[in-house]
């Protein structure tokens, strides 16, 4: 005799008793799957991550073997970088100075384009607090908007910054970013706005759309030595995008590519991971630790692939 057989009641046949057990598990499933799905609206729209390598490491060749590296590597998008040896064995010269006019930063941007990557960050070489401070962030704003460039990312000094300084500042940038449709975004170098939580609080306080937080989680390990994902779910509402770069304290002390150090880029994600906004993912560093860094432009090219391929699947997985 059959298990089904042995367990039915008087009056309920086999083929009764196959229903009844599909309905129940039908039923479960089906609650599984709403449970589920209300879980999934109430994390809202996914995020847009848009994953670009910054020129940085490409710093000793020229912006165009740069750019024609990231764009060989399968990015879609670029963030500005700071110097780049132009000339072999020359000195490294700044990709775009701070004083230059914004119809220079224009042709850049159309450059980049014509390659088929979208700019989406610039640095702005200054420190907030700088006697010029005021005045080259705002060409900066101007130069990236005249790029099209939707991000201009500046930082304090590591040994501290003067925050009600950065307030004022900040506070009277503001309507010049949001006039020219650029946002300036404020990220962790140490000293006392080495964290997320204390650039938020700046950021709270200006209280202007125009002005928000870069996180870089690299910097909070590096500078502080402190977990970065404690610290993320303190300004993740404010955070707009990231410079991407790992960090690890074993066997050396280091910063390097996504994937190589100790930052689990899960984690860190997560908490931005449905927020519906378009969010920069800007690779700053991309190289191995403990290795020599490349000395050819195509090992800095591998190095990059492999970055995108990781964030590609961290993000994957997240928003799955």
């Amino acid at each position: 005799m059959s298990t089904i057989e042995s367990t039915s009641r008087p009056g309920v046949d086999r083929r009764t008793l196959l229903k009844t057990g599909v309905a129940v598990i039908s039923g479960a499933a089906l609650g599984r799957f709403v449970s589920a799905s209300a879980a999934a609206a109430k994390r809202g729209k996914p995020t847009e991550f848009q994953i670009a390598c910054m020129t940085l490491p490409y710093g000793q060749f020229s912006l165009q073997r740069a750019l024609t590296g990231i764009k060989a590597a399968g990015y879609e998008y670029v963030a500005w970088g700071t110097r780049h040896v132009e000339t072999p064995g020359g000195p490294r010269v700044p990709l775009l100075p701070a004083d230059a006019p914004p119809a220079r930063a224009k042709e850049l941007g159309k450059r980049c384009r014509d390659m088929g990557l979208g700019p989406l960050m610039m640095f702005s070489t200054v420190y907030p607090e700088a006697t010029d401070g005021l005045e080259i962030l705002t060409n900066r704003v101007k130069q990236a908007a005249a790029a099209g460039i939707p991000q201009v990312l500046t930082f304090g000094h590591t040994e501290g910054g003067n925050a009600m300084l950065w307030i004022e500042r900040f506070k009277k940038l503001a309507p010049i970013a949001r006039d020219h449709g650029v946002m300036i975004v404020v990220k962790q170098h140490g000293g006392s706005t080495g964290t997320g939580e204390a650039c938020a609080k700046i950021t709270r306080e200006v209280d202007d759309p125009a002005v928000m937080v870069n996180f870089d989680a690299g910097n909070v390990m590096d500078y502080l030595n402190l977990d970065p994902i404690p610290d993320i779910r303190k300004c993740a509402d404010v955070v707009r995008s990231f410079c991407i770069k790992d960090h690890r304290n074993w066997p050396k002390d280091q910063d390097c590519g996504p994937g190589f150090g100790e930052i689990d880029h899960y984690r860190l994600l997560d908490p931005v991971a449905f927020t519906g906004l378009k969010m920069p993912l800007c690779c700053e560093n991309t190289f191995a630790p403990l290795l020599a860094r490349p000395d050819k432009p195509e090992g800095v090219d591998d190095l990059a692939l492999r970055a995108r391929l990781f964030l590609e699947t961290v993000i994957a997985g997240l928003q799955a």
